[in-house]
């Protein structure tokens, strides 16, 4: 069985989370959400606070050799408190030197940036980053879905149809060969 990681803490966009959440477990994989703290995580729901959901796992108990893929959601806030976390860029970058099927969405692409891993990648994002990740050396492209080597991203939670379908193909391809190390 697959074992997916979904990596979130406070102010995650909710839809971000529980769509591809729902699709994989669809798909007959694992997934485990994966959080700086146990206990429970509250989303951002478009305009306002979301719904909690309970942390399955803690940065500090997983590795990335336990999943076979990382999906990072977006949100304004969730990206930007996890990418002052070191643990949480030490197992984002590990996914990437195991060659793992690694999927952001939104904002997410920030945690990206800060993990050190766009530079010669071509992806997509939220529009407000794009220029942040065009500095960090990444070719950014307007489309619904980008895949690069087993990194897929998505602009927004209305691409999310597109986006968990690829999320799904790259993680039932398993690991890749891939040029970027």
């Amino acid at each position: 069985m697959k074992k997916v990681a979904i990596l979130a803490t406070n102010g995650f966009e909710e839809v971000e989370l529980t769509s591809p959440l729902e699709a994989m477990k669809k798909e007959g994989f694992e997934v485990h959400i994966v959080s700086e703290e146990s206990g429970k995580i509250k989303a951002w729901a478009s305009t306002d606070w979301g719904k909690e959901y309970t942390v399955d796992k803690t940065l500090s108990e997983v590795s990335a050799k336990d999943y076979n893929a990382l999906v990072l959601p977006g949100g304004v806030i969730n990206p930007d408190k996890l990418r002052r976390n070191e643990d949480a860029l030490v197992f984002i970058r590990d996914f990437f030197k195991q060659h793992k099927p690694v999927a952001a969405i939104c904002h997410a692409p920030q945690l990206l940036i800060s993990a050190d891993v766009v530079a010669g990648r071509t992806l997509t994002s939220f529009n407000s980053i794009k220029k942040d990740l065009q500095n960090a050396g990444a070719l950014w492209v307007d489309k619904e879905v980008v895949v690069d080597e087993a990194l897929v991203t998505s602009r927004n939670p209305d691409d999310l149809p597109a986006f968990n379908a690829k999320v799904i193909e790259e993680i039932n391809e398993g690991k890749h060969d891939l040029q970027h190390a």
